[in-house]
């Protein structure tokens, strides 16, 4: 096989998780261009299909916070295509929370839930079908956040930071606690899938420009190396090549995409 051959996905069998949102369409985007034949699962059904007819992915429903359906929607993938032999974790919910734990308890509960301990079943579920074949790729979506703590020069002159001498309102420490787990959560699902052949790694993309405010935009540029916050294109060769046998020795990794930000 060629090295070029190697980025291939053609046969493969995909799902990706929260495949319409920020994340989700480039990285669709990426998996059906290589190749695979992919399904993007996400509770939202309408938006899912529109977006997955328009470039030859397939829609699939799922509700991460429902046992039976996360059971659901990997049964009926491999009763469609018979096997699944790439997952990306990619869907998020995000928590309304604010930064005190005492008052914010249950909605920190709800948050876990979705994005840990439903991901860790997924995961479970999706490699049980990979081990009878010994292979497979798991990709975790996680941050920037998950690899650093907040900084505060990001935010000088927005409304984006909480005012000074007030520790219980503005940034929730729930994203970070989760994308922070979410990490070592990787390392600990490629040390126990590794003896199947099944890899797994974690992407960590930076800050992704949306139309923040242009203070926060320019600091935070400031603050990466290539000058720039991330675009809709930036995660889909990293995708590839974790789902590819072109990384066929990696498994393990946490990868920030993210212009340089968690390097400086």
């Amino acid at each position: 096989m060629g090295v070029l051959d190697s980025f291939s996905l053609k046969g493969k069998v995909a799902l990706l998780t929260g495949g319409a949102g920020l994340y989700g369409r480039q990285l669709t985007e990426a998996l059906v261009e290589a190749g695979a034949e992919t399904y993007i699962a996400s509770r939202g059904i309408g938006k899912l299909s529109e977006f997955a007819g328009k470039i030859g992915a397939k829609a699939i429903q799922l509700d991460l916070a429902d046992k039976e359906s996360i059971s659901d929607c990997v049964k009926e993938i491999i009763a469609k295509s018979g096997r699944i032999d790439i997952l990306v974790n990619n869907a998020v919910t995000r928590c309304a929370c604010g930064a005190d734990p005492v008052a914010q308890l249950e909605l920190f509960d709800e948050s876990l839930h979705v994005n840990a301990s439903a991901m860790f079943y997924l995961t479970q579920l999706v490699a049980q079908d990979m081990i009878p074949r010994k292979n497979g790729s798991v990709i975790n979506i996680g941050s920037y956040m998950g690899l650093l703590g907040p900084n505060p020069t990001n935010y000088v002159g927005t409304d984006m930071w909480p005012a000074p001498g007030d520790p219980l309102h503005g940034l929730s420490p729930i994203y970070f606690y989760e994308k922070g787990g979410m990490a070592n959560y990787t390392r600990w699902a490629a040390s126990r899938f590794g003896e199947w052949n099944i890899r797994v790694n974690c992407i960590h993309p930076g800050g992704f420009f949306d139309n923040q405010p242009e203070r926060f935009v320019e600091q935070y540029s400031a603050n990466t190396m290539l000058g720039r916050m991330a675009n809709g294109t930036d995660l889909k060769g990293i995708l590839v090549f974790l789902a590819s046998d072109a990384s066929a020795y990696i498994t393990g990794t946490n990868i920030p995409v993210d212009g340089g930000y968690t390097a400086k």
